[in-house]
C-alpha cells in the first residue's frame, strides 16, 4: 500500500465505470457468457439493446424512478419481453453479475492518468456500481493503492445524483473541503449532476464528442483522459509531491 497524499491537497473523486474501467467491454463480455451459459441467444443484436435497455433503466435510478433492486432484475425483464425470450431475469441476473466481477479492462490512458495523479492529489472511486461486483474489478485491476477509500452507493446510502450520497463521501473524508474537490466522470446525468448538486467542480470525461444538449453543464470538459492532469495543475495550482 502506498502512502496517502496529505489531507491539504486536493480531493478528486474519479467514476469508476467508462471512466477508469471500461465497462462495455466488461459488460458485453459478461452478458454473453451469461446467456449462453443459460441457453439464451447471445446475438449482437440482443447485446446491443440490452446495453440500451440497461442504460435506460440505471437513468430511471437517477431519478428516483426506481431502486436499485427493481433497476437489476428489471433490465432482464424488459428485454426478454421485448425479444420474445423464456428466461428467468432474476438468475440471468445473478449468473450476469457474477460473471462482471471478474477481470477488468482498462479505459484508454486510465493506468497513466492514475500514475500522473497519485501523490499530487487525494484520490477517491464514486460508483453507483453493485458492491461485489466493483470490489472484483477493483481488485482485478490494482485499484486500491491509488485510492483513500472507495465510496459505492450501495453501501453509502443513496445513489448519484443524490446530494445525500456526496454528503456521505465527505463525511468520510478527513479534512475535506468543498472549494477543494472535483469529480471527473463519464456521465452528465449521474457525475456531473451530482457534482453541481454537491456544490463541487466537476469535469465531463467526453471521449466520444457527445453534443450536450441538456441543462447540465460541467465546468470542464476533456475529449481523452491524458488532458486531466494538465487541467488539475490550472484549477488548483501546481501541487507538489
Amino acid at each position: 500500500m502506498r502512502e496517502k497524499a496529505g489531507v491539504d491537497r486536493p480531493v478528486i473523486l474519479i467514476d469508476l465505470d467508462n471512466t477508469i474501467l471500461d465497462f462495455n467491454a466488461a459488460e458485453h463480455a459478461a452478458l454473453t457468457k451469461a446467456l449462453t451459459e443459460l441457453g439464451v441467444p447471445a446475438d449482437e443484436d440482443t447485446l446491443r439493446r440490452y446495453h440500451e435497455i440497461n442504460i435506460q433503466h440505471w437513468e430511471m435510478l437517477e431519478d428516483g424512478l426506481l431502486t436499485r433492486e427493481e433497476v437489476l432484475v428489471k433490465r432482464f425483464e424488459a428485454l426478454f419481453r421485448e425479444s420474445g425470450i423464456e428466461a428467468d431475469a432474476f438468475r440471468t441476473q445473478e449468473q450476469y453479475e457474477s460473471n462482471l466481477s471478474v477481470g477488468h479492462w482498462f479505459v484508454p490512458g486510465a493506468p497513466e492518468l492514475l500514475e500522473a495523479l497519485y501523490g499530487k492529489y487525494r484520490l477517491f472511486i464514486c460508483s453507483n456500481g453493485t458492491g461485489s461486483v466493483q470490489d472484483g474489478r477493483i481488485a482485478s485491476a490494482g485499484l486500491a493503492p491509488y485510492f483513500e477509500d472507495v465510496f459505492i452507493s450501495e453501501r453509502i446510502g443513496g445513489n448519484k445524483p443524490e446530494r445525500g450520497f456526496f454528503e456521505a463521501c465527505f463525511a468520510r473524508i478527513p479534512g475535506f473541503r468543498r472549494e477543494r474537490a472535483l469529480i471527473l466522470g463519464d456521465s452528465l446525468t449521474s457525475d456531473i449532476r451530482g457534482g453541481k448538486n454537491a456544490g463541487i467542480l466537476t469535469c465531463w470525461y467526453n471521449p466520444q464528442g457527445k453534443e450536450n444538449r441538456g441543462a447540465i453543464r460541467p465546468d470542464w470538459e476533456i475529449r481523452s483522459l491524458d488532458r486531466f492532469p494538465a487541467l488539475l495543475e490550472t484549477v488548483f495550482g501546481d501541487t507538489e509531491r
